[in-house]
């Protein structure tokens, strides 16, 4: 089984999709999620150095992807309700679960996959200033308290006209990461880079192949040499605390690890048809209550 992001929108689908894990564990099944950096070498090797201590003890971490506006597709008259959403699915949070789910997953896995546990406590916010269909937001900033009281900040933005930027850095006691390859000490100093062959190179032990090729050859590996592999419980934690981000951000309250987890949020129609579509009008979710005139 190969499962592409976004498994889940919301918390119902993520309690299936766990339930449908332990179910494929029993059964011997593979599962391979779409989060590829846990399949790209230099961030594995990175990653690896971290954890054996090579800068300290991790104490938070800064995950940004600031990047341009999506695609859209203005709706046409002989379109259904479901037909539009479907064309526009990724601004539509049912299908998309917003950019935080569809996208900045990637980004906060890796956060995820370095600490090795699931935050307890999401403060957010974010909003929409340029996307013109659907109901999601397009800038998100969320704050992360783990139980440790460590704490780590995700930022996303989707606008066309401003400065992109990805930065996957976890900060540790006597350094910093870049996950992609680097590591610095405290003064800003490189001390270790993946050393990237010659693209000619093609023998190379350092060799990255493509990590939208490397998860599907780990798939294939794992099911002709019958060492199963099952990383849907990893993507699925991934995918909640991403939901936990955003359920802060459009609601302006603090959204613990458990309300998310056992919270009844359901996002989708109570029925899939190429037709009307009740109960999901395009209204921007908006925080907190009117100020005072």
């Amino acid at each position: 089984i190969f499962m592409e992001k976004p498994i889940a929108v919301d918390p119902f689908g993520v309690r299936k999709v766990l339930a449908a894990v332990k179910r494929a564990k029993t059964l011997n099944l593979n599962i391979v999620s779409g989060t590829i950096r846990r399949s790209q070498k230099d961030y594995m090797e990175t990653r690896r150095r971290v954890l054996n201590g090579e800068i300290g003890d991790i104490v938070g971490a800064n995950i940004i992807r600031n990047g341009g506006a999506l695609w859209f597709r203005t709706r046409k008259p002989e379109w259904t309700d479901m037909e539009y959403m479907l064309r526009n699915w990724v601004n539509f949070c049912w299908l998309s679960g917003d950019h935080i789910t569809e996208q900045f997953i990637h980004e906060v896995d890796v956060m995820n996959w370095y600490l090795g546990k699931n935050p307890v406590k999401a403060t957010g916010w974010g909003g929409r200033q340029r996307r013109v269909t659907g109901d999601q937001y397009d800038f998100f900033s969320i704050e992360y308290l783990y139980d440790n009281g460590m704490r780590t900040h995700c930022a996303a933005r989707q606008i066309d006209g401003c400065t992109n930027e990805k930065v996957e850095q976890i900060n540790c006691t006597n350094g910093y990461a870049d996950a992609s390859g680097k590591l610095y000490d405290l003064n800003g100093n490189i001390i270790w880079e993946y050393p990237h062959p010659e693209e000619t190179d093609t023998q190379s032990e350092w060799k990255v192949t493509n990590p939208f090729v490397q998860e599907h050859i780990n798939l294939v590996t794992a099911i002709r040499s019958g060492n199963t592999i099952n990383d849907g419980e990893d993507q699925a934690y991934s995918s909640l605390v991403t939901i936990m981000g955003r359920m802060a951000a459009y609601t302006g309250k603090d959204i613990t690890w458990d309300e998310v987890l056992n919270a009844d949020l359901y996002l989708g129609p109570k029925t899939y048809v190429m037709g009307p579509v009740e109960n999901i009008p395009e209204i921007i979710p908006v925080a907190g209550v009117p100020g005072k005139e």
